[in-house]
């Protein structure tokens, strides 16, 4: 599939935890970088955690410290771990790939969602 496909998402007590996956095609001699975002509606969408074709992570200071992206390679499948989960990560969580093929064919890519629900 070459948009992302998310799962994983769900309804969860605050403290508990979560894994979201992302699923997505991949093109031989391109490199990807991928990102999870997340918006609550009627807000705008937020970065969250992002992970780069050389492997460098990056976290929005939020989440830093609780979550917890990978990827496996052979699956094409990136993931988000979400620990120590807060009423306020209650959102859509979108999965977003950026296709970099040759020196500047960039595409973006996002996927549809998956719902994450907190309760206190």
């Amino acid at each position: 599939q070459v948009h992302p496909v998310e799962s994983g998402g769900g309804s969860v007590q605050a403290g508990g935890s979560l894994r979201l996956s992302c699923a997505s095609s991949r093109r031989a001699k391109c490199t990807y970088d991928m990102s999870w975002y997340r918006q609550v509606a009627g807000k705008e969408r937020e970065f969250v955690s992002s992970l780069d074709s050389d492997g460098l992570t990056k976290y929005a200071g939020s989440v830093k410290g609780r979550f917890t992206i990978s990827q496996d390679s052979a699956e094409n499948t990136v993931y988000l771990q979400m620990s120590s989960l807060k009423p306020e990560a209650t959102a859509m969580y979108y999965c977003q790939k950026v296709e970099l093929c040759g020196h500047s064919d960039i595409t973006t890519y996002w996927g549809r969602g998956t719902q994450v629900t907190v309760s206190s």
